[in-house]
């Protein structure tokens, strides 16, 4: 899923790598803080993200995987930190107008945690949701973006 940004790549990175106030633009994600020394965006950095869908409320252990200022920013996603969920990924490339920023996300969830996630997240078929998720992200990150000097 993507999206043309009015707004210089390196405005955008600074919104998807700051994971404290990720929740201002980020539909399912109200948030995240950094675990562990490094508090920064960076491979091999982690952080909690606070999720929730109506009532359900949930968290993860994230672990960046790459970080590339201005260009990228990917990230793994670990329920209970030990049982996969997904790979999250923000690619950014620069337009003449601003940027092109894409959304990616795999889902690696073994047969028990599809079962367990459509039941902690009441979310059943976490692909058309996620999809759906992802181009109201997208908008919510350019609205943000756009506003930003």
């Amino acid at each position: 899923m993507s999206i043309h940004v009015s707004a210089p790549p390196a405005v955008v990175y600074d919104l998807v790598t700051d994971i404290a106030d990720m929740g201002e633009w980020n539909v399912e994600c109200r948030g995240a803080r950094w675990v562990g020394r490094v508090a920064q965006a960076r491979p091999g950095a982690r952080f909690r993200g606070r999720n929730s869908r109506g009532w359900r409320h949930w968290s993860t252990l994230c672990t960046v995987t790459a970080a590339d200022p201005g260009r990228v920013f990917a990230y793994h996603v670990r329920a209970a930190g030990l049982l996969d969920v997904a790979l999250w990924r923000f690619g950014i490339t620069p337009t003449e107008a601003g940027c092109h920023v894409e959304q990616s996300t795999w889902d690696t969830r073994g047969p028990l945690m599809r079962v367990v996630g459509g039941i902690v997240t009441g979310v059943r078929d976490r692909a058309a949701h996620n999809e759906a998720n992802m181009r109201r992200t997208l908008e919510g990150l350019k609205r943000v973006a756009e506003r930003r000097p």
